[in-house]
């Protein structure tokens, strides 16, 4: 028997144990195995294995290089081959500590021969517009998984929701529909689950299994495949049908898939959306933006929702693909290279099939795949407001007319973001 591996994580805490107490409960022969990082910045992690009866093992191992990632990958890889040897494991539950990311640790164990056969983020719905407004660093929080730490808890957060296919969506008494809103518009291709065997309030039926096509919105994301493998392990005869967030460990991941689907050039990002005092704006726009007043701009830009990302140019570097990622209040902006309209014919046979659909599916005949592609979702957002701010950023017609040799020449203003 094959060992699946369930990568369950999220930074709402009590959702994330009940999630994975319920799969211990629903799939016969699971464990969790689970590292505590809270002694990480004295340099240690506490690795506890435990099933249904309690624990099993439990003991310390040094953080490798300060650096979680490491020390999970020297702990954890082979306790779980260990497992998959025995074979007396059906499912071994990952449980990630608070603030570790499930991409990293799925690529992980995948790299290490395992199966990963899904990634689960656990949500309290409740929770979500607090800790997406939370722009304290982990570390002032007592959640860095390092002493050398920066990240913050908003953009933590939003990495783990954004990443998993799968939301574990605890049974919330303090979550209205503005909340549940909020969850789903921020990760629309997500399968919702509830925690318990119930279903969920206010949600619609689960999507029927993805072709692979993304929403509309985004033309560039509809190459990026829904992140699911095409086979999982059966379910034992005899033995009684899992709950659904069971069948959801079992349903099957693809880790490249799932990385393509977060990549700025052809990420699933979220479709126009308005209901229940929420709505994600959709901007897409072929002019570049001024860099100066782009960059007077930022602040009101970076608060005007509770989640914004995606990618965008400018005019004084026309040939680089920026990312956009802002929650909490603070952005993040980073260069992912250039615009495959920048590169030369050969070059492209060294870029990833899906990221070359992604540019073939919005390639303008003048600029190629650069463009201006922004998301932002939040309650209460201004559209008008907030497209009209985006607008006069953009070139305009004068600026534009001079081309791409003036452009150029445009005072730069995002030297120190983009540490160039």
């Amino acid at each position: 028997m094959s060992l699946a591996v369930a990568v369950v994580g999220g930074l709402h805490a009590d959702a994330r144990r009940a999630a994975v107490d319920r799969l211990l409960a629903d799939v016969p022969g699971s464990v969790v195995l689970h590292h505590d990082l809270a002694t990480a910045a004295a340099g240690t992690v506490v690795r506890t294995v435990r099933d249904r009866g309690g624990v099993l093992s439990s003991g310390g191992t040094p953080l490798v290089n300060d650096c979680a990632c490491c020390a999970l990958r020297e702990d954890l890889v082979p306790e779980l081959r260990r497992l998959a040897a025995d074979g007396a494991t059906r499912l071994a539950v990952v449980e990630l500590w608070d603030s570790v990311e499930p991409r990293a640790m799925a690529e992980v164990i995948a790299s290490g021969g395992l199966t990963v056969t899904s990634v689960i983020t656990a949500v309290d719905p409740a929770l979500v517009l607090p800790y997406l407004g939370n722009g304290d660093d982990l570390a002032e929080a007592g959640l860095a998984a390092a002493a050398t730490d920066q990240r913050t808890i908003a953009d933590t957060f939003a990495r783990q929701l954004e990443y998993a296919p799968v939301l574990a969506v605890a049974d919330s008494p303090e979550a209205d529909d503005e909340d549940r809103e909020l969850l789903a518009q921020l990760h629309p291709t997500a399968r919702q689950v509830p925690i318990g065997h119930g279903s969920l309030p206010g949600t619609p039926p689960p999507l029927p299994p993805s072709n692979g096509v993304a929403p509309a919105s985004d033309p560039a994301a509809a190459r990026a495949p829904e992140p699911r493998a095409p086979e999982a392990p059966e379910v034992p005869e005899g033995q009684q049908p899992p709950g659904p967030l069971a069948r959801a460990a079992l349903a099957g991941f693809d880790v490249e898939a799932a990385a393509a689907a977060q990549h700025p050039a052809c990420a699933r990002l979220p479709a126009e959306a308005d209901g229940h005092g929420v709505s994600t704006l959709v901007w897409h726009r072929r002019r570049p933006f001024h860099p100066e007043r782009l960059y007077a701009a930022l602040e009101d830009l970076t608060c005007a929702a509770a989640r914004s990302r995606g990618r965008f140019w400018l005019a004084d570097k026309p040939d680089a693909l920026l990312h956009w990622d802002a929650a909490g209040g603070a952005l993040c902006v980073e260069s992912a290279g250039p615009w495959l309209a920048a590169l030369p014919d050969a070059a492209w046979e060294l870029v990833p099939p899906v990221r070359r659909a992604a540019a073939a599916l919005d390639w303008h005949p003048e600029h190629g795949d650069c463009c201006n592609h922004l998301v932002f979702t939040s309650p209460g957002l201004d559209r008008d407001g907030l497209v009209h701010l985006l607008e006069t950023c953009l070139l305009t017609d004068a600026e534009y007319a001079a081309g791409r040799d003036a452009w150029k020449r445009l005072t730069p203003a995002f030297d120190t973001l983009l540490e160039i």
